[in-house]
């Protein structure tokens, strides 16, 4: 299948091509392994083992609904038939009607957003009973998790040629662009005070800034808001010229300053997945063309700096072939996340501590041999949508 994406990467490098496919190749085979005939949905994660005779095995842990609206989301681009291959038979649009009779029981406002989301894109006739679950659970004033409400916009704009939301779209796109942290383009963990502890309450994560721009992003080209992309494009802006110099995407930022308070974990699905993802989604609306921070990015699955030898490869592999999946992060390894944390309440008094010893005491040496639907959905998502080639 060819798009404008993969073309554009195939020009601009050819091996990077090569594992972007590799990768689309895997998301393919990997995420049928992580269906639930009976239950119809898709598991919580993958957790690779290895028994004392050095056999490695993949164990199965719990159900995500979020997870399984994200897939539905990336695996609509494939052939019809080569969606059924993920969904038990079902095409996306069939799966995501099952997700839409099961919202009634949906609690979580980021899940029905994804739903109604997917919904939206597919086509899905009930589309409209997606949107109003959305309602029930988006309570006017109450704070609301940025990239919860993120998704919501993103329904909301994906929606708005086939149902009747634009009365909605206004207090949506607002709510986003006031959590926005004062002047800065970054955005914080929550769209108002009330969520999130006030000695953290200027940290924010890499999601906090995909998702959000992603949807402005996605409302500026579904409906000229030149605001909207205007605040998209200085938030990718800022996360790009802050990116690692062996391509990572940094994890915990001080939303008021526009810095990195902690860069790990550096995760895979946001190599590989989130990050192009929206960065794609600001080009394809009109706004910057960040194409060499993604391939610097998606660079960092075959590199994987933190964990290289001495030939420049990595002593583990991060893409696993053979198992069917690609391993979620490389961390430090510190007990109970303290660098984090340390940094986090260090740089609420003292915006510019680094507490430069806690590097060198935790390296980011350790792999996290786990992988989740969700980077599989984002993955299709990323380099399989937008204009075809």
């Amino acid at each position: 299948m060819t798009t404008t994406r993969l073309a554009a990467l195939a020009a601009a490098d050819p091996s990077l091509h090569a594992l972007a496919g590799r990768l689309l190749g895997l998301a393919e085979a990997g995420l049928p392994a992580m269906y639930l005939p009976g239950d119809e949905t898709f598991v919580f994660t993958r957790v690779g083992r290895i028994s004392p005779e050095g056999v490695r095995s993949l164990e199965q842990r719990g159900t995500s609904t979020r997870y399984a609206a994200i897939t539905a989301l990336g695996a609509r681009f494939l052939p019809e038939d080569r969606q059924r291959a993920l969904f038990g038979g079902r095409t996306a649009e069939e799966f995501t009607g099952l997700l839409v009779e099961r919202l009634p029981a949906v609690e979580n406002l980021g899940d029905a957003a994804l739903i109604a989301w997917a919904a939206a894109e597919t086509g899905h006739p009930k589309l409209s009973d997606a949107l109003a679950r959305v309602a029930v659970l988006d309570v006017p004033g109450r704070p609301q998790y940025t990239v919860e409400a993120a998704w919501v916009l993103s329904a909301l704009a994906a929606a708005r040629t086939s149902a009747d939301v634009e009365d909605r779209i206004p207090a949506a796109r607002d709510r986003l662009l006031a959590a926005r942290e004062g002047d800065g383009p970054l955005f914080g963990h929550a769209t108002a005070p009330g969520l999130v502890p006030g000695y953290r309450s200027h940290v924010a994560c890499f999601a906090d800034q995909t998702y959000p721009l992603q949807a402005l992003a996605r409302l500026h080209a579904s409906g000229a808001d030149p605001r909207a992309l205007a605040a998209a494009d200085a938030c990718a802006a800022r996360i790009c010229a802050l990116q690692g110099d062996g391509g990572q995407w940094w994890w915990h930022y001080d939303a008021r300053r526009g810095t990195v308070i902690e860069g790990y974990p550096v995760y895979s699905v946001h190599q590989h997945a989130m990050a192009p993802t929206a960065l794609f989604d600001l080009a394809d609306a009109g706004g910057t063309d960040f194409g060499a921070e993604i391939r610097r990015g998606l660079g960092w699955m075959a590199r994987v700096p933190e964990i290289a030898g001495p030939a420049g490869t990595p002593r583990e592999p991060m893409v696993l072939d053979d198992l069917g999946v690609t391993w979620r992060k490389v961390y430090r390894g510190d007990p109970k996340k303290a660098v984090r944390a340390a940094r986090g309440l260090t740089t609420k008094v003292v915006p510019q501590a680094r507490l430069a010893p806690l590097d060198r005491l935790f390296r980011p040496l350790s792999v996290d041999r786990e992988c989740r639907p969700y980077e599989f959905g984002w993955m299709l998502f990323a380099w399989l949508g937008g204009p075809r080639g």
